[in-house]
């Protein structure tokens, strides 16, 4: 579905990603795993629309080329972005927020009907509708971004550090609620500093370092590979899965 070919990304003369490739299957959830300053954030924002990539790159979209497009017609073609630090209106409601979600044309037929999809799944938001963003906890703003997000009918959804200053008790609300929106059927590429946390909701991942893709696999392969449980998870694949059968 999404299919991403020698993408290189500059900022002056720092290389930010050089000649990454990326498949995401229809349905899929993909983590991108790396340290910060690694360059998964402009991996994002380049699919977005949002940095424009060096000449030679590719992005497409169920065959349809990407790279050159504004970013308000890559939300037009079915992309769309939860950015890092939420970026909703805090001197709006929660409702307001949600409409404007609800804005590209690919959204305008249905928006009632997604609304109420988006209210079923945080009722929190349906009971604080005409509350305004700015006086709401962390993570309730996290799911107003989401259900933004949700609102314009997206094929694709990239989610840049969900869990950027949440609580770790709000966390795990924040990933049961991204369980059902991969339950729906869309498909998610995810860039998360809780490994963990997105290996249990990933299909696959990929592992990026200095811009460059260093290796693949699926979340079983990734949990249990011992490169990544000591750089992102805190011990090797035996330690974790001794740890895990003592916790059974």
């Amino acid at each position: 579905m999404l299919d991403i070919k020698s993408l290189s990304v500059r900022y002056g003369a720092h290389s930010a990603l050089n000649k990454a490739s990326v498949t995401v299957g229809m349905g899929e959830t993909v983590a991108i795993l790396g340290a910060n300053g690694a360059g998964k954030s402009s991996l994002l924002k380049a699919i977005a629309g949002l940095l424009a990539p060096v000449p030679g790159s590719s992005i497409k979209l169920n065959d349809e080329e990407l790279v050159g497009l504004p970013a308000h017609e890559i939300v037009e073609r079915g992309i769309v972005t939860v950015p890092e630090g939420r970026g909703v209106f805090g001197a709006m409601s929660v409702e307001e927020n949600l409409l404007l979600g609800g804005h590209p044309l690919r959204a305008r037929n249905g928006e009632q009907a997604r609304k109420s999809e988006v209210y079923d799944l945080f009722p929190r938001l349906a009971e604080r509708r005409h509350q305004l963003v700015q006086t709401m906890s962390g993570g309730e703003q996290q799911m107003v971004a989401i259900g933004r997000a949700l609102m314009s009918r997206p094929d694709v959804v990239l989610l840049d550090e969900p869990s950027l200053g949440l609580a770790p008790i709000v966390i795990g609300h924040v990933f049961e609620t991204l369980q059902g929106v991969k339950a729906s059927g869309l498909t998610i590429v995810i860039v998360e500093q809780n490994v963990k946390a997105s290996l249990r909701l990933a299909d696959r991942g990929y592992l990026i370092e200095a811009g460059r893709i260093v290796g693949s696999g699926t979340a079983k392969e990734l949990r249990s590979d011992d490169a990544v449980q000591r750089a992102f998870l805190g011990g090797t694949a035996a330690t974790l899965s001794s740890s895990t059968e003592d916790k059974q």
